[in-house]
C-alpha cells in the first residue's frame, strides 16, 4: 500500500519519483543453488556482526548504525520501506496531505499493541514525538521534528520535559493531525526515520534505563539480553501483526571490534551472515568458495567532517583549507589500491540510487585530486595565517576505517607537505560519543545512509542549522541561512523535479563551504555461510534481518 493523498503530484513523487530510482538489489556473486532444495529451520537463530551501540536503543536518542540496526527490529513506526525502497504502509492505515502539504491527517490500523499489551493509539504517537523533540530531554534526533508547529518552543531552556508539541492534535485513538511550521511534502517519507518510532508508556518511568534494557517493543522482534560488548540477543516478537513477519526464530548481534576476526567467524560457519568485508578480504572474498558472497551498489555516502570551529579552519582561511584537503585527496587511487574497487568517487552529497544524484553539479571539480592545485590553495590560506600542528582525522578501530584513513591521511600529507594521520579511537562507542560530545579536537570519518530514501534526508538531517548543535546529525555545527533557505524552499515543492533543483542548488553551496569533505559512496560487500538458504539486503544496504533464513 502506498500513501493515500489528495495532492495528486505528491502522489506521484512517492510512488515514481522517489521508489522509481531505487531499483536496489544485491546481487550474489556466489551462488545459492546448492540449498535450494534444503528445508528452512524455522527455528534458527540468525548470528549477525555488529559494534557496540553508542548508548541506547530508544528511537529519539539513535546515532549510529549499530543502534539503528537493532532499535529499527525492536520498534515499528507509521511506515516503512521495501528493499528497494518503497514507501509502504506499517501501522498506519493512511497519511492524507491537505492541499499545501502543511497539515497531514495519520489514521492508524486497528488493534496496534506493544509486546506487553499496551495499546498503541495516536497519543502514544504524540507523546513519543514530544518527548524526542524537546530539548530538555537532549536526543540526538530532535532536529527531525523542528518541522512540526510548536517545535521551536520546545527548544527554550527550562522547558518542561512534559511539554508537547502544539502542532500534534490526538483527534481520537486512531487520528493524529500534525500541523507543519510550512509545507513539507517530504513529511510521508520523513516519518519513516528512526525517530519517529514510538516507545511504550512504561518507557517514562525511566527513560534511559529503558533506553538501554527497551524490553516491551512493538516491532518483530524483542530484547531477550543486552549482553554489553558481548552481544545483543533478540527473539521472535509472538505478539507482531505488522508488515515484517520474521522468517527466523531471532538474531543475535555479536559485537566484534575487528572485521578480520568477524570474516573469520563467517568463513569457519561461527557467524552467518557478515554485513561488511573487511579491507584486507575485499580483493578475494568473492572468490571464496567457503561463504556466499555479495556485492552492490548501495546509499552509503562517505566523508570527513571538519569542524567549524576548528583552528584555522573557519572565515576566509578556513574556505581555502577545505578546498585545498578534498583537492589533495586522490580518492581513485585509495579506492583502488584500499578499497579494492569497492566504492564510487563521490560528485555529490547524496548517493548513485537517490533521486536527485548528480555527476554535474557546478562546483563539483573541488572533488577531483588536484595536488599542484591544493598546495597552492594552502598557500594562499597560510598567507592569512600560517598553519602549524597535524591535521588528524578520527575514526574507530573496531569498524573497517584504519587502512583508508591512513591512506586518505597519506594523500594530504604528499600534496600539501604536511603532517597528516589517522586519530584512533578503540570502539565505535567512544567514538560516537566524542563526536556526540564535539570532544575531538580534528576532523573525523563520517558519512550517511538516511532513514528514508529521499534527498531532504541526506541534506537536511545533515546539513540543516536545526539539526546542529547536539539535536541532528550535522556534527561538525555547519549553519548557513542560505542553506537553510534551499531546505524550506525544496520542502515546499510537490514536484519533484522542482524540488530536486533545489536541493541540487544547496548542494553546489555545500561544494563552495564544504562542510565535509565528500569521498565516495560505499558498495555492498557482504558474505554469508553457505547454511543460509535467504539473506536480502535493504534499501541501505544492510540485511533485511526478518527475512533471513538458514537450512536445517
Amino acid at each position: 500500500m502506498v500513501v493515500k493523498t489528495t495532492l495528486s503530484r505528491i502522489k506521484k513523487w512517492a510512488i515514481a519519483g522517489i521508489a522509481g530510482t531505487l531499483a536496489f538489489a544485491l546481487a550474489a556473486c556466489g551462488s545459492t543453488a546448492s540449498n535450494s532444495n534444503n528445508g528452512v529451520d524455522k527455528d534458527a537463530v540468525i548470528t549477525v556482526n555488529s559494534v557496540e551501540p553508542t548508548g541506547e536503543l530508544l528511537p529519539g536518542n539513535v546515532s549510529d548504525t549499530a543502534s539503528w540496526k537493532i532499535a529499527t527490529q525492536l520498534f515499528d513506526g507509521l511506515v516503512t520501506f521495501t528493499n528497494k525502497g518503497e514507501l509502504v504502509m506499517d501501522e498506519a492505515e493512511s497519511i492524507t496531505p491537505n492541499d499545501d502539504a502543511s497539515v497531514y491527517t495519520i489514521k492508524l490500523k486497528d488493534g496496534l499493541k506493544f509486546s506487553n499489551g499496551e495499546a498503541i493509539t495516536a497519543n502514544t504517537y504524540a507523546r513519543a514525538w514530544s518527548y524526542a523533540a524537546n530539548v530538555t530531554n537532549a536526543q540526538v534526533g530532535a532536529s527531525i521534528f523542528s518541522t512540526i508547529k510548536g517545535y521551536d518552543d520546545l527548544q527554550v531552556e527550562g522547558v518542561d520535559p512534559n511539554a508537547q508539541l502544539s502542532g500534534l492534535r490526538v483527534v481520537d485513538d486512531k487520528t493524529l493531525e500534525v500541523t507543519l511550521n510550512a509545507p513539507d511534502s517530504s513529511f510521508s517519507y520523513k516519518v519513516g526515520d528512526v525517530a519517529f518510532l514510538p516507545i511504550p508508556s512504561v518507557a517514562y518511568d525511566d527513560i534511559h534505563g529503558f533506553g538501554k534494557n527497551p524490553t516491551v517493543s512493538n516491532g518483530p522482534y524483542v530484547l531477550q539480553e543486552w549482553n554489553v560488548n558481548k552481544d545483543i540477543k533478540l527473539k521472535k516478537n509472538d505478539q507482531y501483526s505488522g508488515v515484517r513477519t520474521p522468517k527466523n526464530a531471532g538474531i543475535d548481534y555479536v559485537v566484534y571490534d575487528s572485521l578480520d576476526t568477524a570474516y573469520s567467524d563467517l568463513q569457519s560457519g561461527n557467524l552467518d551472515v557478515l554485513d561488511a568485508i573487511p579491507t584486507s578480504a575485499l580483493s578475494t572474498f568473492k572468490n571464496d568458495s567457503s561463504i556466499q558472497a555479495f556485492s552492490d551498489s548501495s546509499s552509503a555516502f562517505k566523508s570527513i567532517t571538519i569542524p567549524q570551529n576548528l583552528e584555522h579552519f573557519s572565515g576566509e582561511e578556513g574556505a581555502l583549507r577545505r578546498q585545498a584537503i578534498s583537492y589533495a585527496i586522490d580518492r581513485e587511487n585509495v579506492i583502488d589500491k584500499i578499497l579494492s574497487g569497492a566504492a564510487t568517487p563521490a560528485t555529490d552529497f547524496l548517493a548513485p540510487v537517490i533521486a536527485g544524484y548528480s555527476k554535474t553539479l557546478s562546483g563539483n571539480d573541488v572533488l577531483k585530486y588536484d595536488a599542484q592545485k591544493a598546495k597552492q590553495l594552502w598557500e594562499q590560506a597560510n598567507a592569512i595565517s600560517p598553519w602549524s600542528g597535524t591535521f588528524t582525522i578520527a575514526y574507530n578501530a573496531d569498524g573497517p576505517y584504519k587502512a583508508w584513513v591512513d591512506a586518505v591521511a597519506n594523500s594530504i600529507s604528499n600534496s600539501l607537505g604536511i603532517e597528516a594521520q589517522g586519530n584512533e579511537y578503540a570502539t565505535n562507542s567512544e567514538f560516537s560519543s566524542a563526536v556526540n560530545k564535539r570532544q575531538i579536537n580534528g576532523a573525523f570519518r563520517s558519512g550517511l545512509q538516511s532513514d528514508y530514501p529521499h534527498p531532504e534526508g541526506y541534506l537536511f538531517q545533515a546539513y540543516d542549522s536545526a539539526s546542529a548543535d547536539g539535536k541532528g546529525l550535522n556534527n561538525g555545527d555547519y549553519k548557513s541561512s542560505e542553506f537553510d533557505g534551499f531546505m524550506d524552499q525544496a520542502a515546499s515543492e510537490t514536484n519533484l523535479d522542482d524540488a530536486i533543483k533545489t536541493y541540487q542548488q544547496s548542494e553546489e553551496l555545500l561544494l563552495k563551504d564544504l562542510p565535509v569533505i565528500p569521498l565516495w559512496y560505499d558498495n555492498v560487500s557482504a558474505g554469508a555461510t553457505q547454511k543460509m538458504k535467504t539473506v536480502k539486503f535493504n534499501y541501505m544496504g544492510l540485511p533485511s534481518y526478518y527475512e533471513l533464513e538458514k537450512t536445517r
